[in-house]
């Protein structure tokens, strides 16, 4: 689902027109993509805002042009408060995009009712989707989840003909014993991480050279 974005033409460039229309409420914004010119444009910050505060990615530009675009780049002031500038990318409805994406949680792991800890390790990943099927979030499912078990990237739901665009075995999710008192948090992550078969004497050696 796409948001609508009104956007006005801009008639100059450079640092002082650019502050002019931040205190008009307008960020300055430029449209590209497809092989077709860039257009300079301006929108209302509060417009803006509230496309992003929603997470949306996909904006249907209205007003100076009427075309399709993905918010591609969004700077922010020094306080993260207020958005300076955007560039918007030309999108079709069969083009295919990478975006990034907020991990959350959904359901209740049977590991946590026996004791251990539901740590998200990754909080957003990036796939590859068609413009109308950018999810607002991606849901890592913990129904299943047991003491000592992990979901990884390809246990994700993802819409119908997305992807993830990095290795599918990544460690999204863990649920472990919580670490004993004088116990490093890591020594009781690491209960969770398959063990390594056929490693070879001589890559210890090399570790304990290493640390010597």
């Amino acid at each position: 689902m796409s948001d609508t974005l009104e956007v006005v033409p801009r008639q100059a460039t450079g640092s002082r027109e650019s502050r002019r229309l931040r205190g008009k409420g307008l960020v300055p914004a430029i449209l590209y993509g497809h092989g077709e010119k860039c257009v300079e444009l301006a929108a209302a910050r509060e417009a803006l805002e509230a496309v992003v505060r929603h997470g949306g990615r996909i904006v249907d530009l209205k007003g100076a042009v009427r075309e399709k675009a993905l918010i591609r780049e969004l700077q922010w002031d020094t306080y993260g408060v207020r958005p300076l500038h955007v560039d918007l990318l030309r999108v079709s409805k069969t083009d295919r995009i990478k975006v990034k994406v907020p991990i959350d949680l959904k359901g209740e792991a049977p590991g946590h009712r026996s004791g251990g800890v539901v740590t998200l390790l990754v909080h957003e990943i990036e796939i590859e989707c068609t413009p109308d099927t950018i999810p607002e979030r991606i849901h890592a499912q913990i129904g299943g989840l047991e003491l000592g078990g992990m979901v990884k990237a390809h246990d994700l739901e993802l819409p119908p003909g997305a992807r993830v665009t990095h290795a599918g075995d990544e460690t999204i999710v863990t649920c472990v014993l919580p670490a004993k008192k004088g116990e490093e948090p890591a020594a009781a992550a690491a209960a969770a991480e398959p063990e390594l078969i056929g490693r070879k004497p001589a890559e210890e050696g090399e570790g304990e050279a290493a640390e010597g």
